[in-house]
């Protein structure tokens, strides 16, 4: 198996940005494809109301509750697999993604803070729903890589002293620049290498087989986890087509 190099640039929970070197680019868009399509998620997908008095209509509250993202435990679930969540919310008040009630405690709303709908006084929201996982490829909720995107690694090279009437207009350049050893992202400068190098005439250019993720997920799991399972669908596929050319 062919070697390859990752180092993290910026690193959160829900949000990095690593170069990974030695990787061609089919297999940096199939690791793309895999985090937003491959990598299963808990979702509301069905909506039992037992009161609605509020000014929404029913399919109007379910549709906003299956975009609530829910954490997911990685290996605890099967496809089609549920768990089931409570509301209940008397007005006047607003019913947010914290006052779902899960009979699971590993299956929360990741942000509590997502608001459903606003009661008015003498107006009530009940109901229960179940959550089912899924991956983005069924379905756009299910996709736990919300922001997922890769730009080639650009090498800049210094080239000398810029001439003396040389254009004033910015070179814009974005994601991540390497000089020299260093890995600088571009927003450091405001995208424009006249910023960074005033006086200097410089050559960009992309390095081979070097990209740059920006990975954003929902809040289901963390970057690590998003990047661990995509990898691990592409292993597993790679083994099928394996087994199956030798059959």
């Amino acid at each position: 198996m062919a070697e390859y190099d990752v180092t993290f640039i910026e690193r959160g929970e829900r949000e990095a940005k690593f170069l990974v070197r030695g990787v061609t680019p089919a297999f940096a868009n199939g690791i793309r494809r895999a985090m937003v399509a491959d990598v299963p998620t808990l979702s509301i997908d069905t909506v039992r109301v037992i009161e609605n008095s509020s000014v929404m209509f029913d399919e109007q509250i379910g549709l906003r509750l299956g975009l609530i993202p829910l954490t997911t435990p990685v290996g605890d679930f099967e496809i089609g697999e549920t768990v089931t969540l409570a509301l209940d919310v008397q007005g006047p008040d607003t019913a947010y993604s914290g006052d779902l009630v899960s009979n699971d405690d590993l299956v929360q709303p990741a942000e509590p803070d997502v608001p459903i709908i606003e009661l008015k006084d003498g107006q009530r929201l009940e109901l229960e729903a179940d959550a089912v996982l899924d991956t983005g490829r069924e379905h756009a909720k299910h996709q736990g890589g919300v922001a997922v995107s890769y730009r080639h690694l650009q090498r800049v090279e210094k080239a000398g002293e810029r001439e003396e009437f040389a254009d004033d207009d910015g070179e814009i350049v974005r994601g991540v620049i390497e000089d020299d050893t260093e890995l600088i992202p571009t927003e450091e400068f405001d995208h424009d290498l006249t910023e960074r190098y005033p006086d200097t005439a410089v050559d960009i250019e992309d390095v081979p087989n070097a990209f740059v993720f920006h990975v954003e997920t929902d809040g289901s799991f963390d970057v690590d986890t998003l990047v661990h399972e995509a990898a691990g669908t592409l292993r597993t596929r790679a083994e099928e087509l394996t087994d199956a050319i030798q059959l």
